[in-house]
């Protein structure tokens, strides 16, 4: 046997680049690029009116800084838990990886309750979409479309969680969910790191 054909025959099935597996996984990053994008637009036109502009408020007198801030902290915590579950499929214990994917969607559903709660809190203290009376009226526009596109994606991850939630329970082999949980837990990491970007150029800086 040629050199060749004895290093093709050593590689390992899972090494091959046209698995199911793999597949799933490039496509949910070829996802999170494009929305990776998308955020950095926002962010960078955000930067733009915030630069060019005489009037832009202090966000810590207008927003909700401790309340965001424990926010913040809840939505990383729910990544230790996203990283929990996994730990707990790959050794086998599928009881403990769904209490572990509640636990995180359970930290993204309150994450989006305290998100409305908030918008409730600045709408009745006059921020708007289309005003600010606090100075520059693009303010309560960037503020509301990049904290509510970030909110759709943790009410989709939510949903997509429990989703997953279903789909290991109806997993007689721990295994065959490995994959697409570890897929999600993609998904969910760039969410968390996202909102951490939002919070500290839109509540910190």
């Amino acid at each position: 046997m040629s050199d060749v054909a004895t290093m093709h025959a050593a590689v390992e099935p899972a090494e091959a680049p046209l698995t199911p597996e793999s597949w799933g996984k490039l496509g949910m990053w070829i996802f999170l690029i494009g929305d990776a994008v998308g955020f950095g637009v926002l962010l960078a036109a955000y930067g733009a009116m915030r630069a060019t502009s005489a009037d832009w408020p202090n966000p810590y007198q207008v927003l909700g800084i401790n309340l965001t801030a424990a926010m913040t902290f809840l939505l990383i915590c729910s990544s230790v838990t996203m990283v929990k579950a996994l730990e707990w499929l790959g050794k086998g214990d599928r009881d403990r990886c769904r209490w572990f994917l509640f636990f995180t969607a359970l930290g993204g559903a309150i994450f989006v309750s305290c998100q409305a709660y908030e918008w409730q809190h600045l709408i009745h203290g006059g921020l708007h979409i289309n005003g600010n009376p606090f100075g520059a009226a693009l303010f309560g526009t960037s503020f509301f479309l990049v904290t509510g596109f970030h909110g759709l994606h943790v009410t989709g991850g939510v949903i997509y969680l429990v989703s997953i939630i279903r789909w290991v329970s109806h997993r007689a082999d721990p295994a065959a969910s490995y994959n697409a949980v570890e897929i999600t837990g993609l998904y969910w990491h760039f969410v968390d790191l996202v909102w951490i970007m939002v919070f500290t150029f839109m509540y910190l800086l």
